[in-house]
């Protein structure tokens, strides 16, 4: 080699070597070594930043990854997405904070305690907020805000995935899943189709994407509104009028939106609610939470923003602390706006939602995919009513005829497995299981990827 050729080569790698990381160097950057709060020092490894999904639209998609104890081998257990829905809310609000993270938020909105039954327990849980515009998620396009629906949410988490897997190769033949909860209901079916379809014709696929699991879930707008119109009536939230009107005036097998008489009948049988908490009927609201309410747009008039005990308040006090964001890598960018359990903008501008997830269930189910839906029967928002009228137009065989499932004795709710498709309900929770019963919750989370019958 002559003279020059060596100092090429020399200035090539120095040059190579200043401009491109590693993904362990990118790894230690995003490895978070102590939360403001945190009740001590724990055993388990955390991580988190943003990836980017578009690099001429300046989109970044903000993580977290929660891995398990190293006391439990985070190395051999397995890797989940958690999605949380809205269209619009964040997955550290409602999934890492208030339901299956390790740490919950104390009502001073400054410090935390740990949650014994913290999902990374039992796996490598990583929490995502999507789309662009929810949480510290970000896009430097403005019109992307405005512009947001199902389609480019899976493209962009899908894009997520595999950006997060170069960054992280070590989960890249990890068994894989994605769960979630509410308009979740579209995320996570919706992602679990493109990986799959994406995996097809792979010798070794990237992701190895074993199934998904969603919780109180949108899955069909016709057995949705059905369903959750006769939960309402009877559990005795509305009068037999109104639950007569609401099935005449609410015909959404032929209207996308609904009509104005649906939308007065919606707005009678609200009044007739009272102030409750839709999302857990028989619980305190937190102060006047019906008057927090924001009303979802579009074709789920009757749903609200977001489940709004006083939790939401806490992550809201906590995640906007400065210190917080800067342990977290989170706000890089300096965003202009405060940080949001649920994102306005994002879910006002909705652009596409299909009315249905039925076909891409029937596809993922001759996939051989597991797949499990579990519905807390407390949640007259997206009720337990409405889950089976979805799974039954699916008219899957019955492997396994409705049991009662227990708990230390005592029963934890129901369970009915079909063929490709295991139901779970989830006595006395509401809207996010997790929140509400956090051991039950638990359980069900280690039946699912065991692949074992709910305990009897």
């Amino acid at each position: 080699m002559g003279f020059s050729q060596f100092y090429v080569l020399f200035f090539l790698s120095i040059f190579v070597g200043t401009c491109f990381t590693s993904p362990s160097e990118d790894q230690e950057r995003d490895r978070i070594t102590y939360l403001p709060g945190q009740p001590r020092k724990v055993g388990f490894a955390q991580y988190s930043g943003y990836v980017t999904v578009n690099k001429q639209a300046g989109r970044a998609l903000f993580y977290w990854l929660i891995e398990s104890p190293t006391s439990r081998g985070p190395q051999s257990r397995p890797l989940v997405l958690w999605l949380n829905g809205g269209p619009g809310c964040s997955s550290i609000a409602y999934g890492a904070a208030e339901e299956i993270g390790p740490f919950r938020i104390r009502p001073d909105g400054k410090s935390l305690y740990l949650n014994p039954y913290a999902w990374n327990n039992l796996a490598n849980i990583l929490f995502l907020e999507s789309p662009a515009g929810v949480g510290f998620s970000y896009s430097n396009t403005s019109s992307d805000l405005y512009t947001t629906g199902d389609q480019i949410t899976a493209e962009d988490a899908y894009t997520f995935l595999v950006n997060w897997f170069e960054r992280f190769p070590q989960y890249k033949h990890r068994e894989f899943y994605i769960a979630g909860e509410s308009y979740a209901g579209h995320y996570v079916p919706q992602l679990s189709q493109i990986v799959y379809q994406r995996n097809k014709g792979i010798k070794n696929p990237v992701i190895n994407f074993k199934g998904f699991m969603v919780g109180n879930a949108v899955i069909d707008d016709y057995h949705d509104y059905v369903g959750t119109f006769e939960y309402w009536w009877t559990h005795g939230l509305i009068s037999d009028s109104t639950y007569r009107i609401l099935q005449v005036a609410c015909d959404f097998g032929s209207s996308l939106h609904p009509s104005l008489e649906c939308m007065k009948a919606l707005k009678v049988a609200e009044m007739e609610q009272g102030n409750i908490d839709p999302y857990s009927i028989y619980t305190k609201p937190c102060n006047n939470t019906a008057s927090l309410r924001h009303n979802l747009r579009g074709h789920y008039p009757w749903m609200s923003r977001a489940y709004d005990p006083c939790t939401e308040r806490y992550s809201e006090a906590y995640f906007n602390r400065p210190e917080v964001q800067k342990a977290l890598h989170a706000n890089i960018t300096g965003i202009s706006y405060s940080w949001t359990t649920c994102a306005d903008i994002v879910g006002n501008y909705w652009a596409d939602s299909p009315r249905s997830m039925l076909p891409i269930y029937q596809e993922l189910i001759n996939a051989s995919l597991r797949i499990w839906v579990y519905s807390g029967d407390t949640d007259s928002v997206v009720p337990v009513t409405a889950t089976r009228y979805s799974i039954d137009a699916l008219k899957l065989p019955t492997i396994t005829n409705w049991y009662p499932w227990y708990d230390n004795g005592k029963v934890g709710g129901w369970s009915q497995a079909f063929k490709g498709l295991t139901f779970v309900t989830v006595k006395g929770a509401g809207h996010e299981v997790p929140l509400h019963r956090p051991r039950q919750g638990f359980i069900l989370f280690r039946s699912f990827l065991e692949k074992k019958p709910m305990p009897t």
